[in-house]
């Protein structure tokens, strides 16, 4: 694949994980990298970590960049905007932010010819196990929606959703991982509990949820057939699942996901 110019403005944790994606996938290599940070001191860390160059500033990046990354908290978003607006072109711009839409995007680009891109992924993009929604402005080709699908896939999935499902994506994969944690600390709790010591007591429970999570995506068999699959009649796992169901379970993760939304 052709290397890209490749450029982050911030570069926290979700940042960071698709930098390290790119170079794992040969997306693009680091002397194609470059990023501006709001400390010095994050800029050297990523150089020092990724040999990734670093700009001087936000509107630096956005000039060396054919692909940009805004990677910076939503609360400095029309700062940052404002900044790089001036020296786009013809440029991707990437937003993480969920709370801007692409109009609001195009807004703060001052009507550039800029593919815009709304992304949503997730944390587990750290370990190569991300979950990404993506929207593209309607001047995106084929071609650029492959080139950022390629990117995405570097540290996990992704997907093409309808922009007025992104607050969907958010809670079904956004913001899950949390939920997730929720149930894991609370299995090794009820391990620990039963007898199993903690630092077992989280792996056993980890594994099982990794586990029951790729039979999913590798069976392509619907959740309710594998968990029929675990229920013997008159066995443990049935009796397990009916107090599950009696206590709302998952009428409560969807009650969860609507308030999340």
């Amino acid at each position: 694949m052709k290397a890209y110019q490749l450029g982050f403005i911030g570069c926290g944790n979700m940042g960071g994980a698709m930098m390290a994606g790119a170079l794992r996938s040969g997306w693009a290599n680091a002397e194609n990298m470059v990023v501006h940070t709001h400390t010095k001191k994050t800029s050297e860390q990523l150089h020092e970590k990724f040999e990734v160059a670093t700009a001087e500033s936000n509107a630096r990046v956005a000039e060396q960049s054919q692909v940009v990354v805004l990677a910076v908290k939503p609360a400095v978003y029309e700062d940052v905007l404002r900044e790089i607006a001036p020296v786009l072109t013809d440029e991707i711009v990437i937003s993480l932010a969920p709370n801007y839409s692409l109009s609001d995007l195009r807004k703060a680009c001052a009507g550039k010819d800029v593919r815009l891109v709304r992304a949503m992924p997730n944390t587990p993009a750290k370990v190569g196990e991300g979950m990404t929604g993506l929207c593209f402005s309607e001047n995106t080709d084929d071609e650029e929606k492959k080139l950022i699908m390629a990117l995405f896939a570097g540290f996990g999935r992704a997907a093409i959703v309808r922009e007025d499902v992104m607050g969907a994506v958010t809670a079904v994969s956004g913001s899950s991982p949390a939920y997730v944690y929720m149930m894991i600390e609370a299995m090794a709790e009820g391990a620990v509990k039963q007898g199993i010591p903690a630092k077992d007591a989280y792996v056993f429970a980890a594994q099982a949820v990794y586990g029951a999570a790729k039979m999913v995506l590798e069976t392509n068999e619907h959740p309710a057939v594998l968990r029929d699959a675990v229920c013997s009649a008159g066995g443990t796992t049935i009796k397990a699942v009916a107090v599950l169901e009696s206590r709302g379970f998952k009428g409560t993760v969807i009650d969860a996901m609507d308030a999340c939304k």
